[in-house]
């Protein structure tokens, strides 16, 4: 093979992955821009711990809660909590140190095994408490809060 050849095939493939990341690009911002509520989301970890917040937009679809992060490129949503199984655990102010908007709350809930830890504007935790309790007709409520 001439370096021309390689060079071409090269700019081929460069081509190729920077259209597949543009498609897959396109498609997260169609998602985001379907709108939602604001929440940062990250596993829960020991008090005092500040780090691994990730922002993100979520919306409610049936029993779940799926959570967008903003900055991925993933297709469907990062985490899906199912209003089912979840359990809010602890509710607190956001610590000195956490970029949090003003007046946000930071849940602890657990779905299954997994403890999120969710930062929520006091606006949109009005809708996911009502999102929470509220269930269909002929269905058990979804919404336990842990003792």
């Amino acid at each position: 093979m001439s370096p021309a050849m390689i060079a071409e095939l090269a700019a081929i493939v460069v081509l190729a992955v920077l259209l597949v990341v543009g498609v897959l690009l396109l498609r997260r911002i169609r998602i985001l821009r379907r709108g939602g509520v604001d929440v940062a989301l990250r596993e829960a970890r020991a008090l005092g711990d500040l780090g691994g917040w990730r922002s993100g937009l979520a919306r409610y679809r049936g029993d779940e809660f799926r959570w967008y992060r903003i900055s991925g490129l993933r297709s469907g949503p990062n985490v899906v909590l199912d209003r089912t199984r979840l359990e809010i655990v602890d509710r607190r102010a956001p610590l000195p140190g956490e970029m949090h908007p003003a007046n946000s709350s930071v849940l602890s809930c657990r779905d299954g095994g997994t403890t999120w830890e969710l930062a929520i504007s006091a606006d949109a935790l009005t809708g996911f408490s009502s999102w929470l309790e509220s269930t269909p007709p002929g269905r058990s409520t979804g919404y336990r809060q842990a003792s």
